[in-house]
């Protein structure tokens, strides 16, 4: 598909069976009104014209107990930091565990530190949800390897809030692709490794969201440089490699 048809219409996905058992009170109604607002909005507004020293963005990372949240996989925690141009705001953070009676697989806790009794004393997720749309608000999203953090933000905000999840997420890649072609750079580790960059506790959600977003910075700078302008630029370069 066009690189970007495919950002713009990053919304198709799949949407499973409410594994998520949510009760909102009346002011979480109202919140979640405003979220349905926020969304309709966002479908106004061009970020791709927006040049590139002034895009505002919130890099986020989720860690959760698999892929797949249509056969049961859960969010385990979500952390975001907030950026604009090349700026990563340090005291602009976003992090919180989500409240489950059911604990990650041995695996997944030796993985991400996350353990079962973490998990009963977090936020409920419809809380979460709330709270993370409020810091985000308008910003455009940011993610390494973005279709994981889509698919399971689709699904729950589905399951949970009864509203579709219509935030634009971009792909660190896209841009990776223009600054080193000549490297196929997958994983966050070889990316942060390329570019110098400390991953200070990798697979927890803050800290590799803080990583992902200074990986971000680095390539906002290298691709200023290279003479775009704003995503749009970016896209229509991709398109034309295809």
């Amino acid at each position: 598909m066009n690189p970007m048809i495919h950002f713009i219409k990053q919304l198709s996905g799949k949407i499973g069976p409410n594994l998520y058992t949510s009760v909102l009170s009346q002011r979480d109604a109202g919140q979640v009104a405003y979220i349905r607002q926020l969304q309709r909005e966002l479908k106004k507004e061009n970020v791709l014209e927006v040049p590139l020293s002034q895009l505002k963005v919130v890099v986020f990372d989720i860690e959760t107990t698999g892929f797949y949240p249509n056969k049961g996989d859960r969010v385990l925690s979500i952390g975001a930091i907030k950026v604009i141009g090349d700026k990563v705001l340090e005291g602009e953070t976003f992090y919180t565990l989500i409240q489950s009676d059911q604990g990650p697989s041995k695996e997944i806790e030796e993985l991400t530190g996350i353990k079962a009794i973490d998990l009963k004393e977090a936020p409920l997720i419809e809380s979460v949800l709330i709270q993370f749309f409020q810091f985000i608000k308008g910003s455009t999203l940011v993610a390494h390897h973005a279709n994981h953090e889509r698919n399971f933000m689709q699904h729950v905000t589905w399951s949970v809030l009864k509203t579709r999840f219509e935030q634009r997420i971009v792909d660190t890649k896209f841009l990776t692709q223009i600054v080193v072609p000549e490297i196929n750079l997958i994983t966050l580790d070889e990316c942060c490794i390329h570019f110098g960059i400390e991953i200070k506790q990798r697979h927890h959600a803050l800290h590799d969201a803080h990583a992902t977003a200074e990986l971000w910075a680095a390539n906002i700078r290298a691709i200023t440089k290279l003479g775009y302008e704003n995503l749009k630029d970016v896209y229509t370069h991709i398109a034309s490699l295809r």
